[in-house]
């Protein structure tokens, strides 16, 4: 299965050194989109400046921007000032080329598989499925999959390392990938791997005995077929519904757990990134990745809890890896979901019932620690004001440059004389 018959062996190197491109602007992206707090700003902050050396100011050369081989050939140092540049601008880089070939391998099963069924994202549910679709058709809706979920994986890369260095999700990482997933699906509608609804029979059978017939709006295991006859108003009520369930979610959850911890439990971004999975994913996906997600989790927190003290950690890429995760999974474990999600209403019964015992038990775990006289760090902690004494201390443990750089805050106006550096400054920006 390949597009247009082109072989192969041209599609994934393609695929890699584009991918490598796109790459070198998502660095962009996760160096400059925190530097400003509205999304306009965070945007337009992409374009301009031109890229420079954050310690000399001197603009990089096109050559020297060539992803991978550009920080190879400089051996990891600016060409003016021979500062360090970290290895990790030429890592992101070489992953977003792989990202894109294996995502490629994965969704369009070019030159390995000779059905369609081998797709990551085939399932009984999915539009693939539909008789009326021939087998071009099938492969052109695959490669359509695979650039818009590619959309979302880029935007869960920007997400995740600007959230490990920063604790943050800045709207910049998120909400343009939002619109795409809305827009995307509305346009095109066959991109959902499930239907925004559908209903089994074998699965009602026990639940029909404990409710009455009023919730059970179907006992048709396909969906209904007014959303395969109107794919673009089911596209975009599949992202829609996304977005209420994937952020309310998490905003339920980050209300129970403010509520009842008297701490915030998790950060706003959390909402807004979860909200944009759940535009690409559709409502039923997104349920899957909020309880992957603690998963993913469990062995990086259990193997660094020793060696770091503070209990706050950065939930995002959790939640970006979940999403991965689920979405090249999807064929055959996903797809063995549509059981449970095929009980039709009973889903948000149990979805309403398990965010109550979230509360219970946050609630017991609570009033336990307060038995046994265990605090939360940080809550007998007073702020105290910054004082002469902290102010020595941060100037003397600050590498001997004001010149700014992503590791470094600028010093105001006037610290550089009064420490003695200003010469020293002067000329390591080139006597500017």
């Amino acid at each position: 299965m390949t597009f247009g018959g082109i072989p192969q062996w041209i599609i994934l190197p393609w695929l890699f050194m584009v991918g490598a491109c796109v790459g070198s602007f998502l660095n962009v992206c996760i160096y400059r989109i925190p530097q400003h707090d509205r999304l306009w700003d965070q945007l337009r902050g992409l374009t301009h400046p031109p890229s420079s050396c954050p310690f000399c100011k001197k603009l990089i050369l096109a050559i020297d921007n060539i992803p991978v081989f550009g920080w190879l050939f400089l051996r990891g140092r600016c060409r003016n000032c021979r500062h360090w540049i970290p290895p990790r601008y030429a890592f992101i880089e070489f992953f977003n080329g792989l990202l894109w070939v294996g995502l490629y391998m994965l969704i369009v099963p070019a030159g390995f598989h000779s059905t369609v069924k081998e797709s990551c994202l085939w399932s009984p549910l999915s539009p693939l499925t539909d008789p009326a679709m021939q087998f071009p058709d099938q492969v052109f809706w695959l490669h359509a999959q695979y650039f818009y979920y590619l959309v979302m994986a880029e935007a869960l890369l920007v997400a995740t390392f600007i959230d490990f260095d920063l604790q943050i999700i800045p709207d910049g990482s998120t909400i343009p990938a939002m619109i795409v997933g809305v827009g995307a699906s509305t346009a095109l509608g066959h991109l959902h791997p499930w239907p925004v609804w559908f209903q089994g029979n074998s699965s009602l059978s026990f639940f029909s005995q404990l409710l009455p017939d009023a919730w059970f709006f179907g006992r048709d295991p396909v969906a209904p077929a007014w959303l395969l006859a109107h794919p673009h108003i089911h596209g975009l009520l599949s992202s829609l519904a996304g977005i209420v369930i994937g952020g309310g979610i998490v905003w339920l959850v980050r209300i129970i757990g403010e509520r009842v911890m008297q701490r915030e439990t998790m950060g706003f971004g959390d909402v807004i990134l979860m909200a944009m999975i759940g535009s690409f994913l559709g409502w039923q996906a997104t349920i899957l990745v909020f309880f992957v997600a603690p998963f993913c989790s469990l062995a990086v927190i259990a193997s660094t809890i020793v060696f770091k003290r503070s209990q706050e950690i950065a939930y995002g890429p959790y939640l970006s890896f979940a999403a991965l995760l689920v979405l090249v999974c999807w064929n055959p474990r996903v797809a063995n979901c549509d059981q449970y999600f095929g009980l039709g209403p009973v889903v948000f019964v149990h979805g309403a019932f398990m965010l109550a015992m979230l509360g219970v038990t946050l609630a017991f775990v609570q009033t336990v620690k307060h038995w046994f006289g265990i605090d939360d760090p940080g809550d007998d902690q007073e702020i105290s004001e910054w004082n002469s004494g902290d102010q020595l201390t941060f100037y003397a443990n600050k590498e001997a440059t004001s010149v700014p750089s992503p590791i470094q805050p600028p010093t105001p106006p006037g610290a550089t004389a009064g420490q003695g550096r200003q010469f020293t400054d002067r000329w390591r920006s080139g006597g500017k």
